[in-house]
């Protein structure tokens, strides 16, 4: 084997001359190679330093150019939008060969060399990343996945071999393949011992250039390193930021629908919120006489107890304690979710209000009945036992002026039973105020609330009613009890007060048609009475052959003429000091104000007939008066109304979420012109309308529109039972009433009379509304909304059915 090896050396000899010549040839053009290669080493480390070299004819290159044009806009659109772009095919993404059909069949060594060149080139790309999680020092190895090393930059002779070296020589400049193929080109055609000795020879070669290429390589990737580190945490801290596509994808969905799944944030925040409250606010339930039908300021047995006397009523009047409760009124036992109008005028559940006294006592007059589960209520009355719609065309024709639902729009219909009259009335377009004292009469007005039919708790007793003066257009009264001729008609000149200019008195009571002698002594001093007072008998009735009564109607003067010809003044007029709009626990006086005769004062001139007093500024509001808002007192009402408007149609009714058809009881607990419920005029609905004690007093605008309300201090409780309402309204009330009331007793008299999953609306600044927000979070209710602007807040919140289970007993409640 040894000869064989030196025999080819000694046959070689004779050619010494033609091979020196030939090597000293090869040596040149190496050495031209090496020179060149170093200059384009050089050239491509500057450059690489300054700009990135592209080379437009590098498929790799070109594919990476184009994953990078893809990646980028995915970037820019998550900022700009904060969607990400669905997948597409893009032929850009793709290698050139890729999209090229069967006519590229020709060049398949073409397509080969840049297939193995984009291999190689991955292969680069996936050594790249792998050094960019684990960088070595020089000569140093890593493992794959699968155990092999991987050579690393020091490993020249290690990695001389023919693969690696043609795989470097096929990445070299085009310029040293062009030199090569030019060599070759130059030897000509090539034996098999040239051509195994050419390779022998370029494997010298080779490693001389294998070592210049990893050399150059160590620059080139020190260099890239060096960049890699400066940009290595910024690029891992973007890919954070804005992931890769599938992943951008994913977040995105689960950013923008959460679907049933809740976040962490908005859990921890309903807890810390849940915890603050439960440490601030501890409910108790109210344990009272009463029960669930407690009203603070009427069932306060310990204040009734200490009255003097009883003779006029006043242990039906309001006694408010000194420290009003703040504790919770519990829900009957089986308590249902109320029937909805018109359905709950016939019919409402038993449980609701589970009182069965009235129905024994008034059952025969068709009052209520028991029905199995519901309460039931044919539509009858004391004084229409046949139903209320008849008796209520009786009045309009036996006086024509009476008008019901034009020039009659409000009235007042004292001792209501369960008012049934005034349910009715809305089938004629008019608003009835109805009231009855809370007394034996088990629970009437509450009956007439749980129906949807307007009631308040009160009583003719020894103070004015919380009504200004002239404001209801009728005042009725069938056989409601209450004796008007005693003391000198004391209770009557409080009908007078309230009663407008014009208006009727509206008196169906036995005393009218009965011949027993006690009936015809109180019809005499009736008569004498109101002939005294200058009211007209406009008409008397016979018996109605349907239900059996007969009605009288009284007509209030419209001047003073009839006061000033009278031959006594009994009874007598007041004095022109006392207010006749001030109501607000003022006591009665047996006296008579004068009628308005100046054409500019309110009372002079009937209103505008229903529906145009609705939107019409009163006559008697005039420009030279500042309104409540700082407008010329028009202007002021004409805003008003406009604000309303808008507020209701465009949020309220329609961006609020709020389901109108259940909603039937209203209240505006700051009601100011009226013009949040005359927006709402065209609902089937009531509303309320407050007007606090220490607010301007518009209440007679919002009367003269053709709408209803009354005063009130919310301070105290409301003279209504609990769970009356279906929606309260408060704008700008709480920032008002904390600064003078205790905020925490405020807010459980708001629990105390709106309904379970009744709703509550307010507008206030952003700081009340937060303190409220606390306190009904820890009351468990829902809050369905809130929004602020300008340090202006709206809240939307819905009371739910939880009931505290600790219990306070109210020791002045006790009966």
């Amino acid at each position: 084997m040894a000869l064989g090896k030196y025999s080819r050396i000694d046959n070689n000899n004779n050619n010494n001359n033609r091979k020196s010549s030939s090597s000293s040839y090869c040596s040149t053009v190496t050495i031209v190679v090496f020179v060149g290669l170093c200059l384009v080493g050089i050239w491509m480390m500057t450059s690489s330093s300054v700009v990135p070299v592209q080379n437009g004819d590098d498929p790799a290159q070109e594919k990476k150019n184009q994953l990078k044009d893809q990646v980028t806009p995915v970037i820019n659109d998550r900022i700009d939008s904060g969607n990400t772009p669905q997948f597409e095919d893009n032929p850009g993404d793709l290698p050139e060969d890729a999209t090229k059909g069967d006519s590229n069949m020709g060049n398949t060594n073409l397509n080969t060399q840049e297939n193995q060149e984009n291999t190689e080139e991955s292969n680069k790309l996936d050594e790249s990343k792998k050094d960019d999680v684990q960088l070595d020092s020089e000569g140093g190895e890593k493992d794959n996945d699968n155990g092999d090393k991987l050579g690393g930059q020091g490993d020249s002779e290690e990695n001389s071999d023919d693969k690696k070296s043609d795989t470097e020589e096929s990445n070299a400049k085009p310029d040293s393949d062009e030199n090569d193929k030019k060599s070759d080109s130059d030897d000509g055609e090539k034996k098999p011992d040239e051509s195994s000795y050419e390779t022998n020879e370029d494997k010298v070669d080779g490693q001389i250039k294998e070592k210049v290429d990893q050399n150059d390589n160590k620059e080139s990737d020190k260099s890239s390193y060096e960049a890699k580190d400066d940009g290595q945490l910024k690029n891992q801290s973007l890919n954070e930021v804005f992931p890769s596509g599938a992943q951008s994808e994913l977040l995105n969905e689960t950013m923008t629908q959460n679907g049933s799944f809740s976040t962490q944030a908005t859990e921890s925040k309903n807890e810390k919120e849940a915890q603050l409250s439960s440490k601030e606010y501890s409910w108790k339930l109210c344990n009272s006489t009463a029960g669930p039908d407690y009203i603070p300021c009427l069932d306060n047995w310990e204040a009734i107890r200490h009255l003097p006397s009883t003779k006029h009523y006043e242990h039906r009047e309001r006694h408010c304690p000194e420290k009003p409760p703040t504790c919770l009124v519990p829900l009957p036992e089986g308590y249902k979710r109320p029937i909805e109008w018109p359905k709950s005028r016939d019919k409402i559940w038993y449980y609701n209000v589970p009182h069965t006294k009235l129905a024994e006592f008034k059952g025969h007059q068709n009052w209520v009945k028991v029905t199995g589960e519901y309460l039931t209520f044919p539509g009858g009355g004391t004084q229409f036992k046949h139903g209320a719609l008849h008796y209520i065309d009786f009045i309009e024709e036996s006086v024509n002026d009476v008008a019901w639902g034009k020039r009659s729009r409000v009235i007042l219909d004292v001792g209501c039973g369960v008012a049934s009259f005034g349910g009715f009335l809305f089938d004629r377009n008019v608003l009835a105020m109805s009231f009855a004292p809370k007394d034996e009469h088990e629970a009437q007005v509450q009956f007439a609330l749980e129906r949807g039919i307007p009631a308040v708790s009160a009583v003719m007793g020894t103070k004015r009613l919380p009504y200004p003066g002239r404001v209801f257009d009728v005042v009725h009264c069938a056989r409601c009890r209450v004796p008007w001729h005693i003391e000198g008609g004391k209770l009557l000149f409080e009908l007078n007060r309230v009663l407008r200019p014009g208006g009727f008195f509206v008196w169906s009571a036995t005393p009218v048609y009965q011949k027993i002698p006690e009936d015809v002594e109180i019809w005499r001093a009736m008569v004498e009475l109101t002939k005294s007072m200058c009211w007209e008998l406009v008409n008397k009735t016979s018996k109605d052959a349907v239900n059996g009564v007969a009605v009288a109607t009284f007509k209030k003067p419209t001047s003073n003429d009839c006061y000033e010809q009278r031959s006594q003044q009994e009874p007598p007029l007041c004095p022109e000091s006392d207010d006749p709009n001030a109501a607000w626990n003022v006591p009665l006086q047996s006296c008579m104000h004068k009628v308005p005769v100046d054409a500019a004062e309110r009372g002079s001139q009937w209103p505008e007939q229903w529906p145009a007093r609705l939107e019409k500024s009163p006559y008697w509001l005039l420009s030279s008066q500042v309104g409540v808002y700082g407008k010329a007192a028009p202007e002021d009402f004409a805003a008003d109304n406009e604000h309303w408007k808008r507020v209701v149609t465009k949020s309220y009714i329609n961006g609020m979420g709020i389901n109108w058809s259940s909603v039937r009881n209203v209240m505006d607990m700051r009601a100011v012109y009226g013009g949040f419920a005359a927006a709402l005029k065209d609902l089937n609905l009531w509303v309320m309308n407050v007007v606090p004690i220490d607010s301007p007093d518009t209440l007679p605008i919002i009367y003269e529109r053709g709408l209803f309300g009354m005063y009130h201090d919310w301070c105290e409780s409301f003279s209504t039972y609990p769970r009356s309402y279906d929606l309260l309204h408060a704008d700008h009330l709480f920032s008002k009433v904390k600064k003078r009331c205790n905020f925490v007793v405020v807010v459980t008299e708001v629990d105390r009379i709106l309904r379970p999953e009744g709703k509550l609306i307010v507008r206030d600044n952003v700081e009340t509304i937060s303190d409220l927000e606390n306190i009904l979070r820890s009351m468990q209710w829902e809050v369905h909304m809130t929004y602020s602007k300008d340090k202006e807040g709206l809240l939307l919140v819905q009371k739910s059915m939880w009931r505290p289970k600790d219990v306070e007993t109210i020791t002045y409640a006790i009966a």
